[in-house]
């Protein structure tokens, strides 16, 4: 079984092209979702192509 990966708001920001703050304002949206661990947000790297299957048109 293969192990999930985990990044941080800044890892995904910089994978996806788009800002911190983009980032940010999706998991308060509920578009993506994230858990904190201490003061920072992971977020699953399955959840992250989720977002972007979801947005394909």
């Amino acid at each position: 079984m293969e192990e999930e990966k985990y990044y941080t708001i800044e890892e995904v920001a910089e994978m996806l092209k788009v800002v911190y703050m983009t980032i940010y304002r999706w998991i308060k949206q509920g578009k993506l979702k994230a858990f904190r661990v201490g003061k920072k947000y992971m977020i699953k790297k399955s959840d992250i192509e989720a977002l972007i299957e979801k947005s394909k048109v």
